[in-house]
Formats: C-alpha cells, structure tokens, sequence
C-alpha cells in the first residue's frame, strides 16, 4: 500500500484546524485536513458562540471572512439575563448594538471557514488510530481503516483527547466535577411560550450554589439549553443517557421546585440530552519544542468553559498559520515562535475559566456573576444573601 506523503497535516477539522488551513491557503500555502466524521454534516456542531474582537473576529480578519461572518450574526443574541430559581428576574441586560461579541451558530461559523477552503482540502472518514515519529521531524499517521500517510508538520487540533499530543505531552484531561447536559426546544413562540419568555432573545442565567440551568435563542426559533450540575463521575456514570425520558426525569429531578417554566428548558426537551463531562489540561500546559509537530486549540489548552474556547483556536490557527509564512522554509523557527507565544497568551485564560465557572456554580451564584456583569471587581469572599 502506498504511503501519500503530505507537507502538512492538520488532524481535525473544528474551527481551530479549519482555520490554520484558510489563512495558509491565503499566504499561498497548501495542507491537508483529515477528520474522523465522515462528512460536514453528519452531527450537530454545538451552540452559539460569542466571537471576540481581540481574538476571533482577527482570526477571521487574517481568513479574509469579515464578510462572511458578518452575514451569520445572530442580530440581538447579545442580550442576556439572570433569573433565581423561582423564575424572578434579578438582572436584565438589552444587546446594545454594538456588536462587540457578536453570537454566531459554531455550525454556520464552520461553514463558511469549509466553503473558504480549495477542493480536496478536507478528508473525512479519516479517524487516526495511531500516531508515530519517523526523526527528522517527519510522523505517520495510521488511521482507523488501515492507511497511513507521513507528514512533514503535523498540527494536532484534534480537540480534548487529541491523538497528536502524546508526541508533545503526557499531561492528559482530568475531569473537574461538573458536567453539561444539553437540551432543545423547538418552534418555541408558538410552543414553549413560557420557556421562551424566561430567556428572552438572547442568553439567560438561572444558578444556584451547584447546578444552573442556562440557555439560549438561537436562530429558527431554537432555545439550546445547558443544564449545568457539579457532580461526581459516578453519578453521572449512574444515569442512563441512551434512554431519553429516563435521563430527563433524573435530571430534571434535581431541579424539584424551580419555576415551571425553567424546569420545561429540561422537561420539554426535544431532543435526547446529551451529558458532557467538563475536562481540562494542566493550568498553563506546555510542551518542550519537538521537531515537525505542534498543538492548538483545546488540544494545546483544554480549559472549563468561558466564551473563550473557539476564539482561541481561531487565533491558535491563524497565528501558526502567519508564522509558517513568515519563516519561510525555517518550520522549526516558525514553530518555536508560535508555540512561544501560545504558551504567554493562553495562561492567564485558565485562570479566567476557573473564575467563571465559580461565579456560575460556586457558593455565590448567581450573584457573582450579576457583579461581573456589572463591572464590580471581582476578589475577597463577596458575600450576599439572596432576597
């Protein structure tokens, strides 16, 4: 069997990987992206992401896409709102216009970056089994269905269980003690009215000390839905989410007394839910420079959810991909100035998820969070009695 030999190798084809391959394409610069999936469409891309001016949208900027992400904005998904768990509106926040962190469909986001991309830039059905150096800074890949190919750069933006990242790293994800379960609603003004109220038109905050349910409007009258619960792995192990109405009641148990209305994001649910277990890496993980092979996005910097994922990727991909052209045929120097700069951009950002995390589901929730909102610098134990 012969071996294709690819000058370089993008495993993974999320916004981090499709990113690195628009801007190379760009500079002029060819790659190869192989992804398990079998195709762009065989499953649901995940929710609304806010796109950061200082980060996603100059990712986008270096795509040469400001037009085409601007043609998906979800008009007035800035708005948010926080509520207790008895349905009252404790804080309201209108989007303003001002479009600073415009909310996008991650679907829609990828679309564009895949419709942006030459022909036979993406290669599906392509799951990587196992990974190997050859020295002299080339690696092989073997995928699932028995084919190899060798790379000269191989950028692993393979996500939270990268395959890439053992040739850099031991540090593997260690499970923080929350999970999300997501949930959908559809044809919501006409069906779930009430529901719909509760959020509004954009994001909404219902949290307590420990669980939370938080959900959005997206685009075709959707409210997405993540029920956010700090539990052992155990107990979610212990819940059978395989059987829909089984996994709905045990979870929509937890929250026995909250409004009607906030239990229906759960009870009404559309969809099977789905459980996502929250991993991170190391705070300020890092890797010694090892020839041909690099890391970006959560492959590089798994961390508990903050906004602040996909925005970095982008800029993860965007970033080596200028670096690459910039060093012309010096790929070692290029890589050791990306990856100098991934680690002092990246670091403070685990601390950053930390802190929302706690202001969400910590002992302050949710008025932690209504103070970051307001701008209230945030430090000592804030204590406040919910009235």
């Amino acid at each position: 069997m012969t071996t294709t030999h690819h000058p370089i190798a993008i495993v993974g084809a999320g916004l981090g990987g499709l990113t690195l391959a628009r801007v190379l394409h760009v500079h002029g610069i060819p790659a190869t992206v192989f992804e398990a999936d079998p195709s762009a469409a065989s499953r649901t891309q995940g929710g609304q992401l806010d796109i950061h001016e200082d980060d996603g949208q100059r990712a986008l900027a270096d795509a040469g896409l400001t037009d085409a992400f601007r043609a998906i904005i979800h008009e007035g998904a800035e708005a948010l709102r926080v509520l207790d768990q008895d349905g009252k509106l404790l804080h309201d926040e209108p989007d303003d216009g001002m479009a600073r962190r415009p909310e996008v469909l991650r679907g829609d986001l990828r679309g564009i970056l895949l419709d942006s991309l030459p022909d036979r830039t993406d290669q599906w059905g392509r799951k990587v089994g196992a990974v190997r150096s050859l020295g002299d800074g080339r690696h092989e890949l073997t995928f699932t269905d028995g084919t190899t190919v060798t790379s000269g750069l191989l950028v692993g933006a393979d996500g939270a269980w990268s395959k890439v990242r053992p040739l850099l790293s031991d540090a593997t994800p260690r499970y923080i003690g929350t999970t999300f379960i997501d949930t959908y609603l559809h044809d919501v003004d006409r069906k779930h009215r009430a529901a719909a109220e509760a959020v509004g038109v954009g994001a909404m905050y219902a949290l307590t000390p420990g669980k939370g349910i938080v959900a959005h409007r997206e685009a075709g009258d959707i409210l997405h839905t993540y029920v956010q619960l700090t539990r052992p792995a155990d107990w979610i192990a212990g819940v059978d989410f395989t059987d829909a109405s089984a996994a709905t009641a045990r979870v929509a148990a937890e929250f026995d007394g909250w409004a009607p209305e906030l239990r229906a994001l759960i009870t009404d649910g559309e969809t099977t839910p789905v459980a996502r277990m929250i991993h991170t890496l190391p705070d300020g993980h890092r890797w010694d420079r090892v020839p041909g092979v690099t890391l970006l996005g959560d492959a590089a910097h798994l961390m508990p959810p903050s906004g602040d994922g996909a925005n970095l990727a982008m800029f993860d991909g965007a970033e080596l991909a200028k670096a690459i052209a910039a060093h012309g045929d010096d790929l070692e120097a290029a890589l050791a100035a990306y990856e100098t700069a991934l680690f002092a951009r990246t670091e403070p950002f685990y601390a950053d998820a930390h802190e929302i995390l706690d202001l969400c589901l910590g002992g302050r929730a949710p008025f932690g969070l209504i103070d970051l909102f307001n701008g209230v610098p945030q430090g000592g134990d804030g204590t406040r009695e919910q009235g």
